[in-house]
């Protein structure tokens, strides 16, 4: 791995050769959040809705809009970053990659630039969809770009954690699956934890979704489960344990050289 001078143009060639997999599945991969995003407002826009009709002053249906979009960011940033660095793994192209005058940071960027912005891509997609159904207002715009992009960015670097700790495609699906997907649902995604009884609602703050899904509430409606400052200490630990498991694994090789 070189030292010197920035190298730009590697880092370019992982983050096009990443995105051009994207856009080979572009009609798949735009249909899918649209289709879905139109299905949760039919069940808990209509079935939900049409019996809670709001939640802490907000209509129902636009109250689950930045769950919806969480639970999206989620999945496929760790998706996309997990499945990016695994395929070199998988196919041998790794020791290329490890051999090529290119740093870790510079790897990393690549691959992680690559797998936030089609996170964030898929985020906005549904955003768009969303006012299709429901009136939207959001009262921080800077504050909600600001929650897409940590957000993104924290879940692609963990997504890539996962993709270079996994022996097998199972492996690949097995966290966001039973793990990442199940928090959500129970991280006040479509509820407020307010309106969880006790024990419940105190046992719910130790979900980390709780504190992704609120900060980022509060950016549409300027409320939320828990508050924003803390919000924000939550996703900069998680961005900083992220990058330092990263660090790790190529100070050591973990699962990357033999």
């Amino acid at each position: 791995m070189s030292v010197g001078a920035f190298n730009g143009h590697g880092v370019w060639a992982i983050y096009k050769a990443e995105m051009a997999r994207a856009l080979r599945t572009l009609w798949q991969s735009v249909a899918t959040p649209v289709i879905t995003t139109s299905l949760y407002f039919v069940v808990f826009g209509g079935a939900i809705g049409s019996r809670m009709q709001q939640v802490g002053g907000v209509d129902y249906g636009s109250f689950i809009v930045p769950g919806l979009i969480m639970l999206t960011l989620l999945t496929q940033s760790i998706s996309n970053a997990s499945i990016g660095i695994y395929f070199p793994k998988f196919t041998g192209t790794i020791y290329e990659l490890l051999s090529a005058p290119i740093s870790a940071v510079e790897t990393v960027i690549g691959f992680v630039g690559a797998a936030a912005t089609k996170s964030l891509v898929l985020g906005l997609i549904i955003l768009a969809t969303s006012t299709l159904f429901v009136d939207l207002h959001i009262q921080h715009p800077g504050a909600m770009i600001a929650f897409l992009v940590l957000t993104a960015l924290t879940f692609s670097m963990f997504g890539f954690i996962i993709g270079v700790w996994a022996n097998g495609f199972e492996q690949l699906s097995i966290v966001p699956a039973l793990l990442v997907t199940p928090l959500t649902f129970l991280g006040g995604a479509f509820y407020s934890i307010d309106m969880l009884p006790e024990p419940w609602r105190t046992v719910s703050l130790f979900n980390p979704v709780v504190y992704l899904v609120s900060g980022f509430r509060w950016s549409f409606f300027g409320q939320g489960d828990v508050s924003v400052g803390v919000s924000l200490g939550f996703i900069g630990l998680l961005l900083l344990l992220c990058l330092g498991a990263i660090m790790w694994i190529f100070r050591t090789g973990y699962r990357l050289k033999p």
